[in-house]
């Protein structure tokens, strides 16, 4: 438990939580005390530390004017001016009394005067007058201007925008919560800039105030120092314009500052930025005008009886940053260029219509740093892969795989790529698009250095290779392959795996529509049987387990002939696997001629038959979950078993159970192959190597 602060450090404490819950009490304190000065003399040591106060607190406005985004973010910026012109008021009346009385003001006016007047009492006043004249004609009277046009261009705007906000509540485009909140902000527009318009009144007197007050000091000085002080004329002179000047300057100076604030409040427009990021980005970010200005400069320079070092230099300064604005395009206008090659080969590289979708089927989307592998104007090649996936995707699986979107995200790390199936994402990788991938064959000669990794579509282990390092990895055994064929192969894996989801009803159409080229009888039998949601539904099923529809003939001869007697798709699709057996066949592992193979325990098949049970969305088994936990374990614990040995699994059962069966596995075991004694041609030889007993 944290100790409770004591001494100093908890006086210290104390005092400022009281301060943060009193600001209120303060604040009227500071006003009642602003008044008391105008009354009571100050000594000249804390006039000097009061002055000091007064221009920072001015410097600090400014600052804080210039760091806004919009003009509400200091709302109480009226009754900030208020209190400041009366402060710097008191400080007037303070420092006159003693100028009048003592003939000293302390040092911080004495120091001014010197500085300014610097010997010659004319000069100073003119400097002073100009000080005047920049802050009561230029900007004060501009301010003012400009707070009186936005008090009643914000005020006749208000029933406008009252109306508008009411009408957006009526048509339920915000809620009343919303309509609250914008109205507070409407009524908080037109409170301030009212306000600003009266506080601009200040400035503008503060600046009369001040040229008076000046001229008191300067002609009440001379005649006190000559009539009460018995001096003469030129010293009494000399004494009170030096200390007139210098409390004009310490007053002049901090109400420019916040003449200047006022002004910037006031013409603020509500942006995205502070003032000096809207400047950068809006004044200082045309190459072609720095450029001008640079040769204007230099011309400049050339003039006879010009000095030419400061036009020279200036003249760099644009020239470089017209320089640095151009790389800076340029740089941008590349990003862009290749993100539109990119989405324009990738239309040339997937001519096929796809039908309108909420989402697309298939996306690719690629980090910032991986943009070059789907730039053709960068040497990358990953639109054409794309492409000849999708072709060999249609030759080998009889499916014609949707248009592939190839994107940029920034939100991805820049070496990473997401692939997404109607919107989920179903895989992800990275890619060191300067090195290779180099993968184990178990033949290696010798270790190649590089960064590890796994390789995404098959999580095997490999390494990341450098370009240099390439030839040596392949002399020493490994497979090297590039980055954008370690993506292509994710892909394809990607494809193989769930093209079942990308077959759509459309895409069931169309095929129908080519088959009808061929057997127009065969598709008019199916359609009298079968609906199109029933097809699409057997053919996804095939889909599912990796076997290709390319052969729609014996596919829809086979539903044809069932048809008739059921349409469980379920059920249809085990008709039309046997039919395809030789098909099933040939894209099994077969070495030696012979097929290995793990069967089922007869018992356990037993017990699936016996748990069969015919609901409204076909037949299900419904076994014990404490036995289906058994079996799901019983065949992980095989599966290894042969694959440590160099087989690649194969599950034999009965047809009435195998496609339970394979459902119940799949999820334990992913792509794991289940077949019937019908789906194997007679002449080839089986070879049992394990049994799966729960």
């Amino acid at each position: 438990m944290a100790r409770p602060l004591t001494g100093r450090a908890g006086g210290l404490a104390a005092a400022g939580q009281w301060l943060a819950g009193s600001a209120d009490a303060v604040v009227a304190g500071l006003v009642v005390t602003i008044v008391v000065m105008m009354v009571v003399p100050l000594p000249t040591a804390l006039l000097d530390l009061l002055i000091a106060a007064n221009l920072t607190f001015a410097l600090v406005v400014l600052l804080m004017t210039m760091y806004t985004q919009e003009p509400l973010e200091i709302a109480v910026f009226p009754s900030l001016l208020l209190l400041a012109t009366l402060f710097r008021l008191a400080l007037n009346v303070s420092s006159t009394r003693l100028i009048l009385l003592q003939g000293d003001a302390g040092a911080i006016i004495r120091q001014f005067g010197h500085f300014v007047v610097g010997g010659d009492l004319v000069v100073g006043l003119v400097v002073f007058l100009i000080l005047v004249v920049i802050q009561f004609v230029v900007i004060t009277r501009g301010a003012e201007r400009v707070a009186e046009v936005a008090a009643r261009f914000t005020l006749d705007a208000l029933p406008g925008k009252q109306m508008s906000i009411d009408a957006d509540l009526s048509a339920g485009l915000i809620d009343e919560q919303e309509a609250r909140r914008r109205r507070q902000q409407v009524a908080r527009e037109a409170d301030f800039y009212g306000a600003m318009d009266g506080a601009s009144k200040f400035v503008k007197g503060d600046a009369i105030a001040g040229l008076i007050i000046t001229v008191i000091n300067l002609v009440g000085g001379v005649l006190i120092g000559v009539l009460r002080d018995g001096r003469p004329a030129a010293e009494a002179l000399q004494v009170y314009s030096l200390l007139t000047v210098g409390d004009g300057l310490v007053s002049q100076i901090p109400a420019l500052l916040l003449s200047t604030a006022t002004g910037i409040v006031v013409t603020r427009a509500a942006g995205d930025d502070h003032l000096g990021g809207e400047l950068r980005r809006q004044v200082f970010s045309n190459p072609r005008v720095l450029a001008v200005a640079a040769i204007f400069l230099v011309l400049l320079g050339l003039v006879p009886g010009l000095p030419r070092v400061p036009f020279f230099v200036l003249a760099g300064i644009a020239a470089a940053g017209a320089r640095g604005l151009q790389l800076q395009a340029r740089r941008q206008a590349e990003e862009e260029a290749a993100r539109a090659r990119a989405e324009a080969a990738a239309a040339r590289a997937e001519p096929e219509p796809v039908t309108a979708v909420p989402v697309d089927p298939i996306e690719i989307e690629l980090g910032y740093g991986l943009l070059a592998l789907a730039d053709e104007g960068r040497g990358g090649d990953l639109l054409a892969r794309i492409a000849a996936i999708r072709r060999q995707m249609a030759q080998e699986l009889g499916v014609v795989v949707p248009l592939v979107r190839v994107r940029d995200n920034v939100l991805l790390e820049s070496h990473t790529y997401v692939i997404r199936l109607r919107g989920a994402e179903v895989g992800r990788g990275r890619l060191l698009p300067d090195h290779y991938l180099a993968m184990a064959t178990g033949l290696e000669t010798e270790t190649v250095e590089g960064i590890e990794t796994t390789e995404p579509a098959f999580g095997l282990p490999a390494l990341w290779v450098a370009a240099e390092n390439r030839q040596r990895a392949e002399l020493a055994g490994y497979t090297v392959v590039d980055p954008a064929s370690v993506l292509a192969t994710h892909l394809s894996e990607l494809l193989r795996q769930n093209a079942y989801r990308l077959l759509t009803r459309q895409d069931t159409r169309q095929l129908l529509d080519g088959l009808r080229q061929v057997a127009p009888a065969l598709v008019d039998e199916l359609q009298q049987h079968l609906s199109l949601g029933e097809i699409q539904k057997v053919l996804q099923n095939l889909l599912r387990e990796g076997v290709a529809i390319r052969d729609l003939v014996t596919i829809g001869e086979a539903l044809a002939d069932q048809a008739p007697a059921t349409r469980d798709t379920d059920l249809l699709t085990e008709f039309v696997r046997h039919r395809l057996a030789a098909q099933i066949s040939e894209s099994l592992p077969v070495r030696d001629g012979r097929l290995r193979v793990l069967a089922l325990d007869p018992a356990a098949e037993q017990v699936i038959r016996e748990a069969l049970q015919q609901a409204p969305g076909g037949t299900h088994p419904a076994v014990p979950a404490d036995w289906l936990g058994r079996l799901l374990r019983a065949a992980q614990a095989e599966v290894r078993r042969v694959a440590a040995q160099g087989v690649e699994p194969v599950v034999l059962c009965a047809p009435v159970i195998r496609l339970h069966l394979y459902r119940m596995l799949e999820a334990a075991v992913p792509q794991l192959v289940v077949v019937s004694y019908n789906e194997l041609v007679p002449h080839l030889q089986v070879e049992t190597v394990g049994v799966i007993r729960p």
